[in-house]
C-alpha cells in the first residue's frame, strides 16, 4: 500500500502510527508508535514526536522540536523552532514516573515561539500567542499574547498574528483581516459579521 505521506529516508517513524495525507516529516526526525498526524502536517528536520501524541491538521513543527506524551495539539497549530513541551511535573532520572504523564491541550491556531517551554498540565486556548523563549506555567486564555519567563499576560492577538487595540468600547479590529473582537471580563470573542 502507497503512503499518502512524504517522510525523508533519515526520518524514523515507528509502527502503529497514523500519518495523514500530505504530511511531510524531514531530515532525522523521530515519530513514535501510535501517534496520530493529522493531514498536510509539516514535521522539521530533528524533531521528537513521543508515543501517543495527537497532532490535527495542517500543523507546522520547526526543527528540534520535542513533543511528549501527553501533548495534543488541535489543527493549525505552530510550534517555533526549538520550542519543547515537559510530561513530568517533578521529573528525576533515578524515578520512573512514565504512569504519571501529564497532558497538555494546544488550542487551534495557536502559535509557540522558537524556544519557548511548555510546563504539561496546561491548556493553552484557541489562536493564542505564545511568544519566543516564554516559559508557560499556567493556562493561557484565548487569544491572549504572553511573553517572558514566567510567562505573563501582555495582550491579545487576532486570529491572523495581530496585536488587538480595544476601544472604549471594547471592540478591536486585525489589520489584516478587518475581523472584529469584542473583550469583556477578561475574555475575548471574535464578533461573527
Amino acid at each position: 500500500m502507497e503512503k499518502d505521506y512524504f517522510a525523508h529516508e533519515t526520518a524514523v517513524i515507528d509502527k502503529g502510527s497514523i500519518i495523514g495525507k500530505g504530511t511531510k516529516i524531514w531530515h532525522f526526525s523521530h515519530i513514535m508508535p501510535n501517534c496520530k498526524i493529522g493531514d498536510n502536517c509539516s514535521i522539521g528536520q530533528n524533531v521528537v514526536v513521543s508515543p501517543q501524541v495527537v497532532l490535527g491538521n495542517n500543523v507546522k513543527v520547526q526543527n528540534n522540536v520535542s513533543i511528549y506524551s501527553g501533548v495534543i495539539c488541535e489543527d493549525d497549530v505552530f510550534l517555533g523552532p526549538s520550542m519543547v513541551f515537559t510530561n513530568v511535573v517533578n521529573p528525576r532520572s533515578s524515578i520512573i514516573r512514565r504512569d504519571q504523564y501529564v497532558s497538555t491541550h494546544v488550542g487551534r491556531g495557536v502559535s509557540i515561539g522558537a524556544n519557548a517551554t511548555i510546563i504539561c498540565g496546561n491548556k493553552i486556548g484557541a489562536f493564542a500567542f505564545i511568544g519566543a523563549g516564554a516559559v508557560v506555567t499556567r493556562e493561557v486564555p484565548k487569544y491572549a499574547l504572553v511573553v517572558g519567563n514566567p510567562a505573563r499576560h501582555a495582550g491579545w492577538m487576532s486570529e491572523y498574528g495581530h496585536r488587538l487595540h480595544f476601544d472604549s468600547d471594547g471592540i478591536a479590529s486585525c489589520p489584516e483581516s478587518n475581523e472584529k473582537y469584542s473583550i469583556n471580563l477578561g475574555e475575548v470573542k471574535k464578533i461573527n459579521t
